[in-house]
């Protein structure tokens, strides 16, 4: 037995305790090491290039910490009461004594002071900040909220309601806080309850629970480290979750599951184990090093988010791939028959799969009628799958991505979403306004000062903003912020054109005047241009690297030019799929109420990329195990058409059982209320469903029995390049077959 995988095995067979206690002391090492070390989270200036990140850094630099801004709407219900009736000063004045008796607020604004009434004098707004830090502020906006509550109460022909970054903060937390761990939680007893099914037996569904849990445990540690380098953030802590979950948990599948089927072949536990080593172990190392390559994709972006999140799963599914071939083989060797402990009737594949002999099959009955089918009609097979795919990833074309608004984030489902709606409606871009950092060498020199002044005149009188414009003055640090409700509002199409005035017309004819100056615009608007930008120009270059190393290591990892081309096709024709399938749903809201979801009309910006090197990856899971147990059927001496046959049946099982339980997984973030989070749940379960069906039990075999022996294509002028193939002896019985005649230019393992 030759090659990496099969040479991990055999010494942790042998040296079980030793494998065993050194991946506990990693696992102990790296989460202390990480513990201590603790984890450095992004800043704002480091998430995104360009003027958003600029402003942020004037800000740190400067040492100063905005606080959390609120600001509480006061509006006539009818049309008969305005903002200057002494009823309605009454409330105002009650809103402003009620948020300071409860010590948690400064520097409240009258609206009769900073101009904050509405065209129709209907609507005012008192502003306010929070005390105290503003990552915290949600934690002690309560009493402040509850002050306003009951000002609501005495005064019932207004409608008094607040919003701001802290009262926000503390909705969302509140509501769906909980919501995000459930589903963490979730995902364990529900991929424990599949493999229950899937092996029948207590003890060998627990094993890759376990190894995947300690693959991700180790991982938190390594994040906690390398983030001294690259900070992480919680999304890529969830991410690591969920692919550290769902490939942890395939690796062990795809080993257990071969070293069970060559003991029910007849092998003893040592031989089993060996083969399962030589070729599933080997399998799970092409699929690792491709899926940390497709992560590594990432890193491409120069979006901090994105890099943290490509980095912590590359992270743990190298952590879970290299516990699959060392740590695993050892658990098994020390279990022996004992990992087929607490059978649970009628679920063991020994009771639900008999041959005629009664001696245990590999094969799926279910898939053999669909292979015979497909391999029948392989080209009339492949024309309607490849066609339903096509028509199913057709929307795609017309797909729409911004950053979801408040409302369509979450609809109707919370109270503040209807305030940041009055809000933006009495004053428009008042939710949301840009932010203007100026920096100067004297910030109260009267050339600045003008500057200021007239910027403030020409954003209004440019028809980009409403006003009132207000500025906020830090003298000590020279450093003034100026902020502009933009024209447009919620409707971020209207706001990006109103912010292109301002950043192109507005600031270069006042501020860009003055040299020396610096007038970065920021925001949440600013901020979601940014990255939208910074985005679409990482898009390119992340898509060649993931496709082009990604083919690279299939031609290596299999020798054959034909099989590179095959994979990265059918992943790019699932990926696709896949975004028809977003697009319908949740742009156009075509079965929309199915997920109990909302047509918002749009894919939140990051999704799409984020969901390209997510899937790219995962699909190789499963097809480098398919076409890994067709290359070896065929070395075995069976015909190409044979051979696919054999390796698809065989293998159909763990493959089924391995996308039910990413599907499981997914879908369980498929359920939260945030619609972002419902596109990410959907897409993936979506994805690795068609991924796992139609392409590997239809497109895949209808392909390569079309295809016959080209698939082993390898020209001559390539025999130089490393050679990753199946070096290991493949098993299988005494009598079996002489390996098929080489193809032209092929290199056929003996």
């Amino acid at each position: 037995m030759r090659g990496i995988a099969a040479r991990a095995g055999g010494w942790s067979a042998r040296h079980r305790w030793a494998a065993v206690g050194i991946w506990m002391l990693f696992v102990v090492l790296t989460m202390g090491l990480g513990s201590a070390a603790g984890t450095v989270e992004v800043k704002d200036s480091d998430q995104i290039s360009g003027e958003t990140s600029q402003a942020a850094t004037i800000a740190e630099e400067a040492g100063i910490d905005e606080p959390a801004g609120e600001t509480v709407l006061v509006q006539a219900k009818d049309s008969g009461m305005k903002a200057t009736d002494a009823d309605f000063r009454a409330a105002v004045t009650a809103v402003m004594q009620a948020v300071e008796k409860t010590g948690e607020v400064t520097a409240v604004t009258s609206p009769y002071e900073t101009d904050t009434i509405s065209k129709d004098g209907r609507s005012a707004l008192v502003q306010f900040d929070m005390r105290g830090e503003a990552d915290t502020a949600g934690e002690r906006v309560e009493p402040v909220l509850k002050a306003v509550e009951e000002v609501q109460k005495d005064h019932e022909a207004l409608t008094i309601e607040q919003i701001g970054s802290a009262s926000m903060m503390k909705t969302f937390d509140d509501a769906f806080g909980e919501d995000f761990q459930q589903a963490e939680y979730s995902a364990v007893p529900v991929a424990l309850g599949i493999l229950l099914v899937a092996f029948g037996a207590v003890v060998a569904a627990l094993v890759p629970v376990a190894l995947a849990i300690t693959a991700i445990i180790a991982t938190m540690g390594l994040m906690g480290i390398v983030s001294h380098v690259m900070p992480m953030s919680d999304t890529a802590s969830s991410v690591m979750l969920l692919v550290g979950l769902a490939v942890g948990v395939d690796y062990c599948l795809f080993y257990l599951r071969r070293e069970r089927e060559e003991r029910a072949a007849g092998h003893d536990p040592q031989t089993a184990l060996r083969i399962a080593a030589a070729t599933s172990g080997r399998a799970i190392i092409v699929s690792g090093v491709t899926v940390c390559v497709a992560m590594a994709g990432m890193l491409f972006t120069g979006i901090a988010e994105f890099e943290g999140m490509g980095l912590a799963s590359l992270m743990v599914v190298a952590v879970a791939m290299v516990g699959s071939v060392t740590v695993l083989p050892a658990l098994l060797s020390l279990l022996g028959e004992r990992v087929e402990k607490g059978r649970i009737p009628f679920l063991h594949p020994d009771k639900r799969r008999k041959r005629k002999d009664g001696s245990a099959s590999a094969e799926s009955r279910f898939w053999k009628s669909v292979l015979r089918v497909v391999l029948a009609k392989p080209a009339i097979s492949l024309i309607v799958a490849a066609g339903a795919l096509l028509a199913i990833a057709a929307p795609a074309l017309g797909m729409k991505t911004q950053n979801l608004t408040l409302d369509q984030e979450f609809g109707d489902s919370l109270p503040i979403v209807a305030t940041y709606d009055r809000v933006n409606e009495a004053f428009p871009g008042g939710s949301d306004p840009a932010e203007v950092v100026v920096k100067a060498d004297d910030i109260n020199s009267p050339e600045v000062k003008s500057a200021i002044a007239d910027f403030r005149t020409q954003a209004v009188e440019s028809g980009a903003s409403r006003g009132p414009v207000d500025v906020k003055v830090h003298d000590e640090k020279n450093v003034a912020f100026v902020y502009v409700p933009l024209v447009g509002g919620s409707d971020l199409d209207k706001a990006e054109k109103s912010l292109e005035t301002i950043r192109d017309e507005v600031r270069p004819a006042t501020l860009g005047k003055v040299d020396g100056l610096e007038a970065p615009v920021t925001g949440q608007v600013a901020g979601s241009k940014d990255f939208n930008d910074q985005l679409a120009g990482a898009v390119a270059p992340v898509f060649a690297f993931v496709v082009v190393f990604a083919f690279l290591l299939m031609l290596l990892s299999f020798r054959s030019v034909t099989i590179a081309i095959t994979a990265i096709v059918l992943n790019l024709l699932s990926v696709g799929a896949a975004y028809g399938i977003l697009v319908g749903v949740f742009q156009h809201g075509w079965g929309a109420s199915l997920v109990g979801a909302e047509g918002v009309g749009a894919i939140i910006t990051w999704l799409p990329l984020f969901l390209f090197v997510i899937l790219f990856g995962l699909s190789m899971d499963y097809h480098v195990f398919v076409v890994s147990r067709i290359r070896e059927a065929r070395l075995r001496g069976l015909e190409t058409k044979d051979a696919v046959q054999h390796g698809v049946v065989t293998t159909a099982g763990v493959v089924t059982s391995a996308a039910v339980i990413m599907v499981a997984v997914f879908a369980i973030f498929g359920t939260l209320s945030m619609q972002s989070m419902k596109q990410m749940g959907v897409g993936l379960a979506a994805a690795v469903l068609i991924d796992a069906t139609i392409i590997r039990g239809v497109l895949l075999p209808a392909a390569m029995a079309l295809l016959g022996e080209r698939n082993w294509y390898f020209p001559k002028w390539l025999d130089r390049l490393p050679d990753l193939t199946h070096d290991e002896s493949p098993q299988g019985p005494v009598s079996a077959p002489p390996p098929p005649p080489a193809v032209e230019g092929e290199k056929v393992g003996v």
